[in-house]
């Protein structure tokens, strides 16, 4: 049977896919055991939620199996303590402490919402800045991060075009229909690509949240890119304690998929707040009779699944579409209209659902 020794001489071999250093060496392998062809080894992940922890786990048992005697190979996988984190940090800087956390405060009042969807083509965008127009008219101060910094659109749907101003070290955000709003859309031309990875995306999302000067608001809106990649993990790392809406379609392959980005609240310090269902039915314009294009009940579903209420059903119609690519929300430009009645009742659950952080607190760490 193989010994702990052999074991932990087999992980030398095992780097950590981000920092590409073997893990022992950084203090990521934390406890080896070995008990009747039973090896069990506990690796610390860098941050809540890694991305490539089942390429850690893969790894670990590559190198582990193929030792005599060895049945089974079993990897726990816990994130780091804030300690251990800095500890890492400080190794990897040569022994030199890592630049002090900065806090970026805001008022206590201001409730932070994470927009998020599984999958792109739900309507998440639209209904972020629908909300967000609607909020304002409501005669709340609002605003509106567009942290999908890949696929930004908010500038085009708010119509917020033009460029942010620098003031003594702060950036002024963009504002229309009485919503503050900040993009990458803002620094680069519509069509140019942004081709970043992890670091310069974290950055960012750093950088929109602390040195955007956003007032006092009653609300701040992130709209997330699809899924759970870097920028969610980053944006959920800077807001912990906020919370999280969750946008989808009826069908069951949106449903499933929205589903786990719900779920990612539960491990990133978010509080699942509630799901909206887009393009619940579509109305015949000639008969009025409503038809269900994406099947039913997944809203409600991912509702139940994920423990919160179903705020709202938007129905598909082509004003919404073009209110997007006019740069007027249709809870501005036809208030009346059934898809803008869902959304303002959106918001007035938004705002019903978030009245329990009014008075607390909201630090964000930049880290």
């Amino acid at each position: 049977m193989a010994t702990e020794a052999q074991v932990r001489e087999a992980l030398k071999g095992v780097r950590d896919p981000e920092i590409g250093r073997p893990i022992d060496e950084i203090g990521m392998l934390r406890s080896v055991e070995v008990n009747d062809g039973v090896v069990r080894v506990h690796v610390l992940l860098t941050i809540e939620g890694c991305p490539l922890k089942d390429r850690i786990t893969s790894d670990v048992t590559a190198a582990v199996q193929p030792l005599e005697g060895v049945e089974r190979v079993d990897v726990e996988l816990t994130p780091m303590s804030s300690e251990e984190r800095e500890r890492l940090v400080t190794g990897l800087r040569g022994g030199q402490a890592a630049a002090p956390e900065t806090t970026i405060a805001f008022p206590p009042q201001t409730a932070i919402i994470a927009i998020a969807s599984g999958k792109g083509g739900v309507g998440k965008s639209s209904v972020t800045v629908n909300l967000a127009a609607a909020l304002a008219e409501a005669g709340r101060s609002v605003g509106v991060l567009d942290a999908d910094v890949w696929g930004f659109s908010v500038p085009r749907m708010l119509g917020a075009v033009g460029k942010p101003v620098g003031f003594n070290d702060m950036i002024l955000p963009l504002e229309a229909h009485g919503v503050k709003v900040i993009s990458m859309g803002h620094f680069v031309p519509e069509e140019t690509p942004v081709i970043w990875r992890g670091p310069m995306l974290h950055k960012a999302i750093q950088q929109f949240l602390g040195d955007v000067w956003w007032g006092d608001l009653d609300f701040l809106l992130c709209d997330l890119p699809p899924g759970t990649g870097d920028v969610s993990i980053s944006l959920a790392s800077f807001i912990p304690g906020a919370s999280m809406l969750v946008v989808t379609t009826p069908q069951d392959a949106a449903r499933k998929v929205a589903e786990r980005a719900g779920k990612m609240a539960e491990r990133t310090n978010l509080r699942p707040l509630g799901v909206i269902e887009n393009m619940s039915w579509y109305a015949c314009p000639q008969c009025g009779e409503r038809q269900s294009i994406f099947g039913e009940g997944g809203g409600r579903e991912a509702a139940e699944t994920l423990g919160v209420p179903l705020m709202a059903q938007i129905p598909l119609v082509a004003d919404l579409r073009a209110g997007g690519d006019e740069g007027v929300p249709i809870v501005v430009s036809d208030p009346d209209s059934p898809a803008a009645v869902a959304l303002r009742e959106a918001a007035e659950a938004v705002v019903r659902a978030t009245k329990s952080k009014v008075g607390k607190p909201l630090q964000l760490m930049a880290r």
